[in-house]
């Protein structure tokens, strides 16, 4: 075993970097073909509320973080499908709310800076065995999600109209795409944090996007590059002494313009 893997709060970061960057891998290609990269980011700095709102109560900020999630999710979908705003408006409207609830929420809380600190920009070496169970749950419903629902997901990506002349439960599946994103949001939270979380959602597909057209390529170079750059972006972490999540990020976008540039050049 390499000596970076020696201690063993790095084996918890490991083994939770994989099961995290693997889901995200497999979702980014589904929230990039539907362009649902800022529906992503919104849903990740509402959850910056329930978190707060955990701290508050004194509860696992896990849960109040994820009902925040879902919550704002389902009504950001809620009011954009009836067509009385546009969908960044309301993105925009819920986020703001949320983070001010959790500002608030804060204020009235005991529990602050370090904690506060971790959310917001992860801290993927402090993961214990709560999470890397959560993570791993997490893992297996997004598996059993994609697995289930393929063929519809790629449907619905790539011409929703027509999958709903079709007769596909196009509606049901948005909800549950969703939700799916906020559970993953929220154990994501522990890799990069809530400010970071979103180059996970969206960079590895952004990858894959450039240099193949198939979809299960993408899923497969997607799925490949988050998981590389997080094995890559720990040990050099580790090496040079620097956050493991900004690291992890700057890996994941030097792929991106090496991919953009390779892809013109071919």
């Amino acid at each position: 075993m390499s000596e970076w893997l020696s201690p063993g709060f790095m084996q918890n970061a490991l083994v939770g970097g994989l099961l995290v960057s693997f889901v995200c891998g497999l979702l980014s290609v589904f929230i990039v073909l539907r362009r649902m990269a800022f529906v992503g980011a919104g849903v990740a700095h509402s959850a910056f509320g329930g978190v707060a709102l955990g701290f508050l109560l004194q509860v696992d900020p896990f849960w109040t973080g994820l009902f925040f999630s879902i919550l704002v999710a389902f009504l950001i979908e809620g009011v954009q499908s009836r067509g009385r705003i546009e969908e960044d408006t309301a993105i925009g409207i819920f986020f703001a709310a949320a983070m001010a609830l959790g500002v608030l929420f804060l204020h009235f809380s005991r529990t602050y800076n370090v904690d506060i600190f971790g959310v917001l920009f992860g801290n993927i070496l402090a993961i214990g065995p709560t999470q890397l169970l959560q993570v791993g749950a997490v893992a297996v419903i997004v598996l059993a999600f994609i697995l289930f629902f393929f063929k519809e997901l790629v449907f619905i990506s790539f011409d929703e109209e027509m999958a709903w002349v079709c007769g596909t439960p196009v509606k049901a599946l948005r909800y549950l795409l969703l939700a799916v994103l906020a559970l993953v949001i929220i154990v994501s939270i522990y890799l990069v944090g809530i400010v970071l979380v979103s180059a996970l959602l969206v960079i590895p597909a952004a990858v894959a996007r450039n240099l193949t057209h198939h979809i299960r390529s993408m899923i497969l170079v997607s799925t490949g590059v988050a998981v590389g750059a997080t094995l890559a972006g720990l040990e050099l972490s580790y090496i040079i002494d620097l956050p493991s999540g900004a690291t992890i990020v700057i890996l994941l976008s030097l792929l991106f313009f090496g991919a953009t540039l390779w892809g013109r050049r071919r």
